[in-house]
């Protein structure tokens, strides 16, 4: 003990020394004396700092720097909007070694605010009535405001947004003309002035594909949906590039406009590195909803002879263990494709164990913020309880149609907006006999942010947001029709009712065994709000959340179970990142829930 003490004193002692040493080696110490966010700017940029390392540093020179550093004070608080600071800067005469500690003081005074800004424009944005809204855009989101304090760093920051929205939509070579910053010190107000010389509008002209080899031109042309004559817009661009990079058939893509050419018809060029022809992936993970995963997923981007997509894959968990493949045709001129797919499955469901087979013929569009789907499918489903009742083995064919439209204001990471989606379809059984019978599913998602607006300022105040999800579903058909399971309803999991297990929510027979239902009903509100680190928006959120989900074969015997808890989000690379604690009131248990990734 007495040696792991002495330990401690020697090093405390070194430590001292060495501190000693430094101060001993500086050729003088700073103290600022100012509001932090002044005494920050002058740590960092104040030019005195340079001269510490110099030890050789005499008391005249010392007493020169002094000088220059008391103006540089000035200036850089000037940069935060303080332009009638008093600054002192002292340090003791008595000859001692204290002489060498400089003390700089500052009061910054009344603040600059912004008395009047003017946004001027000039080239052929001034006088296209078609560019009213982008110049009113441009004016209503100019961010250092009437009332605002100045600052150079706001000043430069509102003359880049306004020109990053000049330039992201019909003028790419816009410019900033002049800019001036008047500023009036014995009235403590500035006047912002600044011209935005617009240049030409653009349209642009054919695509410039450079990067193929297996694939033609016109592929590319459908992917990218950038028509002749269309105006410029960046966002165009970069969801053209998203699609082409999406498609599978390229491993990147590059869109950009060439503004060297004609405005009136400007080339886009589009450099592609194609994917490989063929690609085996193997997939390992586990989920809270089904144990353990593996996976082996087989793609051909061209089939001989069809020039097709074909992809195949094999799928393992606790849950489930399915086959399927999907052939899918390259896109028509009006994004429509042909698709077909077929899948084997076996799945333990509620109170049953489910060996499903289905076919699927049809057509889907997927645009940015439509899908749809129009499809002819066969399902068969042999359906055994696990009181080892008699298998139930039932067919149907069905034509179907679905549509998915999605207002998000950006994903993976939506902060705002709204999905809703619809399915329906009709039908009949198979088999011995014949039955009608139709089946719709409707589900949405909103996201309502709660941030509201400082006093005076662009700034807010991170309450975050909910997020409102909801889905309903139904099949009409008489009583005792014999319905494959795989087109009843189950609910339940990290994506429904959290707090139960996955797909465990159903009809409940006389004899307590869960069932797939006619009819579903979920809801679930959820208060996202961002974590702070150190004052900062992070990449994490927390959130408290209320599920509520039954199933059930008639609507009158719909009764709710309820899940409440809480938990984090995490950007990650990936997606988003959904770990939640939940908590069934129904079961009385605590149950962890985490999933990967945004989909509408």
């Amino acid at each position: 003990m007495r040696c792991a003490w002495i330990g401690v004193l020697l090093a405390a002692l070194c430590v001292g020394a060495w501190a000693q040493d430094e101060t001993a080696r500086s050729a003088f110490q700073l103290s600022i004396e100012a509001p932090d966010e002044i005494r920050t700017v002058l740590e960092r940029h104040l030019e005195l700092q340079r001269y510490r390392a110099l030890t050789d540093l005499s008391d005249n020179e010392l007493e020169r720097l002094m000088a220059i550093a008391a103006q540089d004070s000035r200036d850089l608080v000037a940069t935060l909007g303080y332009f009638s600071p008093v600054v002192r800067i002292e340090r003791p005469s008595d000859g001692s070694t204290k002489s060498r500690v400089i003390t700089l003081r500052v009061d910054p005074g009344q603040p600059t605010l912004i008395s009047e800004v003017t946004v001027i424009f000039s080239g052929p944005i001034a006088q296209d009535p078609l560019a009213a809204a982008q110049r009113q855009q441009i004016q209503d989101n100019w961010s250092l405001r009437t009332g605002m304090r100045f600052s150079q760093d706001r000043w430069d920051s509102a003359k880049q947004q306004a020109l990053r929205q000049l330039t992201t939509v019909r003028y790419p070579t816009g410019q900033i003309d002049s800019s001036t910053a008047d500023i009036d010190a014995p009235n403590h107000v500035a006047h912002l002035r600044v011209t935005l010389d617009s240049g030409p509008a653009y349209q642009l002209g054919g695509l410039v594909v450079g990067g193929l080899e297996r694939y033609d031109t016109e592929l590319v042309t459908r992917l990218a949906r950038l028509p002749r004559g269309t105006p410029y817009a960046q966002s165009d661009l970069v969801s053209a590039q998203q699609r082409l990079t999406d498609s599978g058939f390229f491993d990147s893509a590059y869109v950009n406009l060439n503004t060297a050419g004609d405005p009136a018809a400007a080339p886009v060029l589009v450099e592609l590195r194609e994917a490989k022809l063929q690609k085996l992936v193997t997939g390992v993970g586990i989920s809270t909803d089904a144990g353990p995963r593996v996976s082996l997923e087989h793609t051909h981007n061209k089939l001989p002879g069809l020039g097709w997509r074909a992809a195949s894959k094999i799928a393992l968990d606790r849950e489930t263990r399915a086959i399927s493949t999907e052939l899918t045709a390259p896109p028509d001129p009006d994004h429509w494709r042909w698709t077909t797919s077929a899948q084997l499955q076996d799945q333990e469901t509620g109170s049953t164990t489910v060996s499903s087979q289905r076919l699927r013929l049809g057509r889907s569009q997927s645009q940015d913020r439509v899908d749809r789907s129009v499809y002819a499918q066969y399902d068969r489903a042999n359906t055994a309880s696990v009181d080892f009742t008699e298998p139930a083995l039932a067919q149907a064919l069905s034509a179907n149609y679905a549509v998915t439209l999605r207002n998000f204001d950006s994903t993976p990471f939506p902060s705002r907006g709204w999905g809703v989606g619809l399915a329906v379809g009709g039908g009949a059984t198979l088999g011995s006999q014949t039955d009608p019978y139709a089946r719709v599913v409707a589900h949405g998602l909103t996201y309502l942010p709660l941030d509201r607006e400082t006093g005076g300022s662009a700034s807010t105040q991170p309450a975050g947001r909910l997020a409102l999800r909801a889905e309903f579903g139904a099949v009409l058909a008489k009583e005792g029709i014999a319905l494959p399971s795989t087109q009843l309803f189950l609910t339940g999991g990290d994506n429904s009712v959290r707090g139960y297990t996955f797909r465990d929510i159903g009809a409940v027979r006389a004899n307590g065994l869960v069932v797939p239902g006619r009819y579903l009903a979920t809801g679930s509100m959820e208060w996202q709000r961002p974590i702070l680190m150190q004052g900062q928006m992070s990449d994490w959120e927390s959130t408290v959340f209320i599920d509520a989900g039954a199933v059930a074969d008639h609507v009158s015997e719909l009764r709710p179970k309820v899940g409440v808890g809480a938990g984090v989000r995490w950007k990650s690379p990936v997606g988003p990142l959904q770990i939640d604690l939940a908590y069934g009131l129904e079961v009385k248990l605590l149950r962890l829930h985490m999933n990967v990734g945004f989909s509408f």
